[in-house]
């Protein structure tokens, strides 16, 4: 598959319209089905005529949810997401959203007013130099104050956002913008002077990837999302074919290869498997696919996979060598640059034997035999999420689309659920945002309407935007919502388990003993959702049939579980992945070799 075409077509003649006409006709125009958005003051004139659009508008109860929701649809449908708010506030509430976009290349475009140009710069009723907030944020920002300006930076909004690598990009429009005339025709004049897409990859370049994997006899791709982002599943598993090495996936890149394949070694980093851990510290070659070597990843970066040369192929020229020297760097979309490393790969076959990796493969399975992930039950005789999750995972399939919050039940949930394609988890990786599940999920769901969405959530994130569920609910989005409920922020507390003395400063909501304060069944209730409370192991399975016998209304299901249940493995921040635990006390034995 390739990237979204938003190539502009033509379509009516040149008319008169105002530039909020302008705004609308430009989103119809461009294919857009689908907004996320609130109105306000600086943004009214648009919402006029976009009552009577095309566009599919979904009201939500505050703009970060429109951002995420918008964060959500894109990565479900691979399309560009759209928000629409007001200024002030209203723009300053998508911040978060936009950086969390940026930081996991989601293509996401945010159109929102502005106060009069004449009063910019005056500290106006709702004024905030929302460009100049946005600019380390975003992809790229524009200010509009002239109406016949409005298609063109629209347009050229949803090519930044979808091409290279893929970004959010803020489309700024002042409110004399919106209710002035101009004469609107399609497409308009596209002006992006220094924006530039990779070249093709360069031949000498893939040619020395192709002999270098050849060549390895520990080699092990690092999969980032960028093969998620490209549409390079189906070529990644060709090239895995293609060499027979093992693979690891990253948060962001889950699904990429299917986990049923024996040669997917799991989630490398932080909470990784030991098999992906052990491969990218022992390898003598790192193939990176899209992936940035985020500290998550790598651990402490001078310890990482030290004995290993790097191929590192990205759309992004500045990932290349910025935190980890490549061997062999290949700037390049990964739509093109698999399958050119493929023809390459098979070519030298012809002429060569690859080097014998069996040893390496005999070592990896005795990691995968002697580590796997596992849990154990909780002394406090409550339910264990992980074995929550292990059971929605069973029921319900890989064919559902995963959208977690952030926190211990966003590990879990990458590590005890299968996932076999892409686009089917979704989360908030880069910049870790408590809140984004639920909206994110609303927007998946309304990307994918015939697909199961599941929302997983823990009760510290979930508080944070599940006054969403009242526009799923109004709107009848049926999410379904898999609440890991432990009354704790759960991963903050972990670490002061770990390494504060079990000083649980701050991180208790609920008190040991007393009413669950708020009760989530009573409130998913109040928002016109069935829900019900689950305490009991023997209860999970009935319970998550019923959600999903149920699909004209949201879903809720308040899995009540231990709050003394860690996730494990674990490698400490600032410390060598070789310095993993398995379990509290446990390590693993690298040298497993006879």
């Amino acid at each position: 598959m390739k990237r979204e075409d938003h190539t502009v077509k033509d379509t009516a003649a040149t008319q008169t319209m105002s530039g909020a006409q302008a705004i609308v006709a430009s989103l119809e125009a461009l294919g857009v089905s689908d907004v996320f958005g609130m109105p306000g003051g600086a943004i009214l004139p648009t919402y006029d005529p976009l009552m009577s659009s095309k566009l599919h508008h979904i009201l939500v109860r505050h703009e970060q949810g429109a951002a995420h929701a918008a964060e959500g649809y894109a990565l479900a449908s691979g399309k560009v997401g759209c928000a629409i708010v007001t200024s002030g506030p209203g723009a300053t509430n998508t911040l978060t959203a936009i950086a969390d976009a940026n930081m996991d290349s989601v293509p996401m475009v945010v159109i929102s007013g502005q106060v009069g140009a004449s009063f910019i710069g005056t500290d106006a009723f709702q004024e905030a130099d929302i460009v100049g907030a946005a600019m380390p944020l975003a992809k790229h920002s524009f200010l509009v104050t002239d109406p016949k300006d409005i298609p063109s930076r629209i347009a050229e909004a949803f090519i930044i956002a979808s091409s290279g690598r893929p970004g959010p990009v803020l489309v700024d429009v002042t409110r004399s913008a919106q209710t002035e005339s101009l004469e609107f025709s399609w497409p308009p004049a596209i002006d992006l002077p220094g924006f530039k897409l990779p070249a093709k990859p360069h031949k000498k370049q893939v040619r020395a990837a192709a002999e270098a994997i050849l060549s390895a006899k520990a080699p092990v791709f690092y999969v980032g999302g960028g093969v998620i982002r490209a549409n390079a599943s189906q070529d990644l598993a060709r090239l895995v074919d293609a060499t027979n090495a093992p693979v690891v996936t990253t948060l962001t890149a889950r699904g990429a290869f299917p986990d049923s394949d024996r040669r997917n070694l799991g989630m490398p980093g932080m909470h990784g498997t030991v098999p992906a851990v052990g491969a990218l510290q022992r390898a003598d070659l790192v193939i990176a696919l899209g992936a940035r070597f985020d500290d998550r990843v790598t651990g402490r970066l001078d310890s990482f996979a030290t004995g290993a040369k790097v191929v590192h192929v990205d759309i992004d020229a500045a990932e290349i060598s910025k935190n980890r020297y490549a061997d062999v760097p290949i700037v390049g979309d990964l739509a093109e640059a698999i399958p050119a490393l493929i023809t390459e790969i098979t070519a030298l076959k012809k002429k060569r034997k690859p080097a014998d990796i069996s040893q390496w493969w005999a070592y990896l399975e005795r990691l995968k035999e002697e580590y796997p992930l596992g849990w154990g039950a909780p002394e406090d005789g409550m339910m264990a999420p992980q074995e929550v999750l292990e059971k929605l995972s069973k029921i319900v399939g890989p064919e559902a689309i995963y959208v977690t919050g952030v926190g211990q039940h966003q590990m879990w949930a990458a590590q005890f659920i299968s996932y076999e394609e892409p686009r089917h988890f979704l989360s908030s990786c880069g910049l870790g945002t408590m809140g984004y599940c639920i909206p994110a999920a609303m927007g998946a769901k309304v990307a994918q309407p015939d697909t199961v969405v599941w929302a997983i959530d823990g009760d510290g994130s979930f508080q944070m935007t599940n006054q969403e569920l009242a526009t799923c609910s109004i709107n009848k989005i049926p999410i379904k919502v898999c609440l890991i409920n432990n009354s704790v922020l759960g991963m903050v507390r972990q670490w002061q388990n770990l390494f504060y003395g079990q000083r649980y400063s701050h991180t208790t909501l609920n008190p040991d003993e007393g009413e669950q304060i708020p009760n989530f069944e009573m409130l998913a209730t109040a928002y016109g959702m069935a829900a019900r409370t689950v305490r009991s192991i023997d209860e999970v399975n009935e319970a998550i049939e019923w959600a999903m016998s149920i699909n004209d209304r949201p879903v809720l299901i308040d899995f009540r579980v231990s709050k003394e249940s860690m996730v494990w493995p674990m490698v400490a921040a600032g410390v060598s992945n070789d310095e993993i635990r398995y379990a509290r006390d446990m390590a693993p034995d690298w040298d497993l070799e006879d």
